[in-house]
């Protein structure tokens, strides 16, 4: 995994870690197909005072999607299906395979997080605005028109926890 320092990392693992902010997370991802590290770069950005649009968002995904389906997606059904079936498996060879493929996973979300900052700044990308909570709804209606709705329960609770910050 990568040490370059990242404030967009740093951000992820602190509003990541705050209750609830995980369930949430996972609903959007379940539920709706989001990308969380998507996700939690348009809070950053909001944090930054940054709001996007379609053409933003479209620029994100089209950098990030075969990443996503052909690194991170597969890590992660590989790891949940190791979960599922490990007990089956004689002595801790396959739990021990599947902290392996966790930290795989973790480290292939780490270097998606650093392509997206790295190719869309904070400090230009999108619009500058007034209001870092408005622009965290606005930047989820953006990424919602492009993937499709996002469930409002979990979306409403990242917007309150994320106002809380």
């Amino acid at each position: 995994m990568s040490d370059a320092p990242s404030p967009f990392w740093d951000f992820s693992l602190r509003f990541y870690a705050r209750p609830g902010v995980a369930a949430a997370c996972l609903a959007l991802q379940e539920e709706a197909g989001a990308d969380i590290n998507v996700v939690l770069y348009l809070f950053f950005l909001a944090r930054h005072n940054r709001q996007v649009n379609a053409q933003d968002i479209a620029a994100i995904e089209n950098t990030v999607a075969g990443w996503r389906e052909q690194v991170v997606r597969p890590l992660r059904a590989t790891q949940r299906h190791l979960k599922s079936v490990a007990a089956l498996f004689t002595g801790d060879a396959a739990t021990r395979l599947r902290e392996e493929i966790k930290r795989s996973e973790l480290a292939a979300e780490r270097i998606q997080q650093l392509t997206i900052e790295q190719q869309f700044p904070c400090a230009t990308f999108g619009a500058a605005t007034a209001s870092a909570a408005a622009a965290a709804r606005a930047n989820l209606e953006a990424y919602a028109a492009r993937i499709g709705a996002l469930p409002a329960d979990a979306v409403n609770t990242l917007i309150e926890l994320y106002d809380r910050q």
